[in-house]
């Protein structure tokens, strides 16, 4: 188990992290989720012991993760951190990044976990490929299986995707988190999209102003998301008195209601168009499966 326990930090006098504590079990998935500058990345980088700790302290399991200041090499060789620097050899091939700290004196298992990672990160095509002549999302994906060939117990992930076309996040996402699953690899997630966690982490914490200010299960905190900052991650929202925070999905427009609204404008978006809407002093969002003309005089039902 991952215990951080009242962990502040900070640059300077101002504090980047304020008495951050939660617990991240063996083969546990955790998300932490915040806006820019919020200290996602810098407490990753303090489980990974590479910043010294004044106040607070970590532990994986029983031993103090320590930074730099009693380590003469940050890191430890049971976690492993996915940065969105990347840091390979760029004049060696994909499959000797990967099984570069893999033993040479079983070259069979060396090559077929290499394979198996190699797989999983869906680069069997580029397996010979120099890593130079890959593009940002493909390295990003390189990465991923280096840090997986020696099955950590525990796996840091700082924005793992963000380099990686659309079209192929999906299936990435579940092959990565299925197989961290299968290994019972612990995984903590930095991200600021939904995307990248919501189908997969078992838990999630919301950072603001260099505190925790929600620790819950992803379908608890889309439920009940008690601030704006945290309806925010889950998709358009609204608030709307006297019902307090409403997606955009919690909107129906009906024939008849009491609540009327006029039509500003709508956006196509796949599946349903997002209508925005007035509604008295406010602009509301709402999801209805047909385009609306602007000036169009609606009737709303909250379903919340």
């Amino acid at each position: 188990m991952l215990q951080v326990k009242n962990v502040t930090f900070g640059y300077s006098k101002t504090k980047v992290l304020k008495a951050i504590d939660f617990n991240v079990k063996a083969g546990e998935h955790l998300a932490i989720i915040g806006e820019s500058g919020s200290g996602k990345s810098t407490l990753l980088k303090l489980i990974y012991g590479e910043y010294d700790l004044k106040e607070g302290q970590i532990f994986w399991k029983d031993e103090e993760i320590l930074g730099p200041k009693y380590n003469l090499v940050v890191g430890y060789d049971f976690m492993k951190y996915v940065t969105q620097e990347f840091d390979l050899m760029p004049v060696t091939s994909v499959e000797e990044n990967i099984g570069k700290h893999l033993s040479r004196f079983y070259p069979e298992e060396k090559q077929r976990r290499t394979d198996e990672l190699i797989k999983v990160v869906e680069l069997e095509a580029f397996a010979k490929t120099k890593v130079k002549f890959l593009s940002g999302g493909q390295k990003q994906r390189v990465a991923i299986a280096r840090a997986l060939a020696k099955e950590p117990e525990i796996l840091l992930l700082d924005e793992p995707f963000s380099h990686i076309d659309n079209f192929q996040k999906q299936g990435l996402r579940r092959n990565v988190f299925n197989y961290l699953k299968s290994k019972n690899i612990a995984c903590i997630v930095a991200t600021h999209d939904r995307n990248d966690v919501l189908g997969f982490a078992d838990q999630m914490i919301v950072l603001n102003e260099a505190e925790i200010i929600a620790k819950d299960t992803p379908q608890n905190l889309y439920k009940n998301p008690r601030r704006p900052l945290i309806a925010s991650f889950f998709g358009e929202f609204n608030v709307i008195e006297p019902y307090g925070i409403v997606y955009a999905n919690q909107i129906q427009i009906v024939e008849k209601s009491d609540l009327k609204a006029t039509v500003i404008t709508s956006y196509f978006n796949a599946s349903f168009w997002l209508i925005q809407a007035q509604y008295k002093s406010e602009f509301l969002f709402i999801e209805h499966s047909k385009n609306l003309q602007a000036d169009d005089e609606i009737c709303l039902r909250i379903t919340k």
